[in-house]
């Protein structure tokens, strides 16, 4: 069983290719959140590599620092082998925070993220901008449909968030799907059934 040592925080590196962006809102909002129940530090400590590279936690490593914190709850996780860092990675993140698409676009390979559980959103193409022998793939072709929506970054953050939210859900283990396989398109349905339910 891994053990939680205390270690001095300048000997922590955050980790280059770290998947997930850091914002000034969510970083504040974890400062407070430290400041007010610090002990959940001992809960969920800080994991890092041989190296001392941080595989989780590298936005409390952040908040720690701007706290002044001098030594940091940390687990070493030596044993694992470069893949099974890349997956601790990204699985230790699937709940929390607003991805780095770019870089995980750099460093990470889509089939293996969707296996782990981590569906990487794809550049849609607009039918507009092509003639008229432009056809959806057979996917998509009916009883399904593809739907195409330009958004500002802002707001595709927001809809990735309510996504990934409304899919641990346990309303979403029973939503109807109509044989549809894709788990975007699913979710996205029960947020609009949830919606219409309440202007009712």
């Amino acid at each position: 069983m891994m053990k939680i040592e205390m270690m001095n925080i300048e000997l922590l590196k955050e980790n280059p290719n770290n998947p997930r962006k850091v914002s000034e809102v969510q970083l504040q909002k974890l400062k407070k959140s430290i400041i007010e129940f610090p002990q959940m530090l001992l809960i969920r400590p800080l994991v890092i590599d041989a190296d001392n590279i941080v595989l989780g936690g590298n936005m409390r490593l952040k908040a720690l620092k701007e706290l002044d914190y001098k030594e940091v709850p940390i687990i070493r996780a030596e044993e694992l082998t470069e893949k099974q860092k890349d997956e601790f990675i990204i699985k230790d993140n699937l709940a929390y925070g607003e991805w780095n698409w770019e870089g995980i676009s750099l460093n990470w390979d889509n089939e293996i993220l969707l296996d782990w559980g981590l569906e990487v959103p794809g550049f849609d193409i607009n039918a507009d901008e092509f003639n008229d022998d432009f056809k959806l793939d057979d996917s998509a072709k009916a009883p399904y449909q593809k739907m195409i929506f330009k958004l500002a970054d802002e707001q595709v953050t927001y809809i990735q968030n309510a996504l990934s939210d409304i899919k641990r859900t346990e309303e979403y283990k029973y939503v109807e799907t109509f044989g549809n396989e894709n788990t975007n398109g699913n979710a996205l349905y029960l947020m609009i059934q949830q919606w219409a339910g309440q202007r009712k």
